[in-house]
């Protein structure tokens, strides 16, 4: 059984292994694959392991030996699912392995802003502290969450944990979701989107991306938000108008945006959120802490031999 890794740097940048998936068949593993590459590369694999080369119609009619394609992640957009199906190519992916990390990251945001810790600790690494005339100093505003409202759209795996996380804060929990009121975690209250963005001091955006969601924070949407609320987004880049929030934050019609995901990736130079103050961005990393690899590359390794004995597993 060949297997190919098209894209495994990500994932496992060395400090982790790919031993177990060894044991399973001959295993090429690429850092990186461009676009031009991926058919060359691909063209004698049974398996393909894949997180963000794309495979579509055309490239998966010059793969005559291909039988499966793993997503090495939750998200299998890169693939055309109806074309796989209709050659018989099974697709599975990866649920639930950065549920923790992923909200952990949603507070790791929240609280880079409450509490600017990194600013405080630059300035005192060159003597702010040191030079200060007082016992104390504080020169931005210093936020407590316990009793703020955190508006959480989407409540699957990992908008259910930020909903706990919140409330060991002693943070108020108000939803947008499609589940029913009475399924709901002791505590949420759901509400309509609009009530949503009037009502939250904090917005954390965890629906999937759908034509329903794309751009669901615009301009618009952006005048029924308070503009002290701090908006974070650790789902898809394309949930919100980067224009529109970039002239909002300029503007002082939102207070801050935390995201860990952006609309093109890496994002452009001239992507405006790049030059806002009060944009706080990290490199898609939510997902990517050590803990959440090893799940990954078990659950990676897990489908591949349930595919291999006939019994597959975690299709889409």
């Amino acid at each position: 059984m060949k297997i190919v890794i098209l894209d495994g740097f990500t994932a496992n940048p060395g400090d982790l292994s790919w031993k177990e998936l060894e044991n399973m068949g001959e295993v090429t593993v690429y850092e990186r694959t461009s676009p031009q590459e991926t058919v060359a590369r691909a063209k004698d694999a049974d398996i393909v392991l894949t997180n963000k080369v794309c495979f579509g119609k055309e490239e998966m009619a010059q793969l005559p030996h291909l039988k499966y394609i793993g997503v090495t992640g939750t998200g299998y957009n890169v693939i055309d699912v109806d074309a796989a199906h209709e050659r018989g190519i099974i697709v599975t992916n990866v649920p639930a392995y950065s549920t923790d990390s992923v909200a952990q990251m949603v507070f790791a945001h929240l609280l880079t802003v409450t509490n600017r810790v990194e600013h405080y600790s630059i300035q005192n690494r060159n003597r702010r502290w040191s030079n200060s005339a007082d016992f104390s100093y504080s020169d931005t505003p210093l936020t407590e969450i316990a009793g703020k409202t955190i508006g959480i759209v989407g409540l699957g795996n990992i908008g259910q944990r930020v909903a706990t996380i919140a409330f060991a804060f002693g943070m108020k929990v108000i939803a947008f979701t499609s589940k029913s009121a009475s399924s709901l975690q002791n505590g949420i209250t759901k509400v309509s989107m609009e009530e949503l963005l009037s009502q939250s001091d904090i917005i954390s955006l965890h629906c999937p991306l759908t034509p329903e969601t794309r751009h669901l924070i615009n301009a618009d949407s952006i005048k029924k938000i308070k503009p002290s609320t701090i908006l974070i987004n650790t789902g898809r880049g394309p949930l919100i108008d980067e224009q529109a929030v970039a002239d909002a934050l300029n503007n002082g019609h939102l207070a801050a945006y935390c995201t860990d995901v952006m609309g093109q990736e890496p994002p452009a130079a001239d992507n405006p959120l790049l030059h806002c103050t009060n944009a706080y961005i990290t490199p898609h990393i939510a997902w990517a802490t050590r803990e959440a690899r090893i799940r990954l590359i078990q659950i990676v390794t897990d489908n591949v031999k349930a595919f291999i004995e006939g019994k597959p597993i975690n299709t889409v």
